[in-house]
């Protein structure tokens, strides 16, 4: 009988270690990398009207970038 308690102990002690070990792994997991749409992004004004917008986005023209084709036309006076 005093056996079986130190088998059953012995059982009980590998189990809490085990379960203990298997935690500590997953905490020690580097971070994910950091999404792309959480990077900073460069925003400029429209040369035109002012909205701001990603610099990724604008119409570039002349005289600076533009929020579409059609106030870079009238900003600058071409004819696209």
């Amino acid at each position: 009988m005093k056996y079986l308690l130190v088998l059953a102990v012995v059982m009980v002690a590998i189990y809490v270690w085990r379960n203990n070990r298997v935690t500590d792994r997953s905490q020690a997991r580097p971070p994910p990398p950091p999404d792309a749409a959480r990077l900073p992004v460069v925003m400029v004004a429209c040369q035109f009207c002012g909205t701001h917008l990603p610099q990724g986005e604008t119409v570039k023209g002349a005289l600076g970038p533009y929020c579409s084709a059609e106030h870079r036309r009238l900003k600058e006076g071409g004819s696209t």
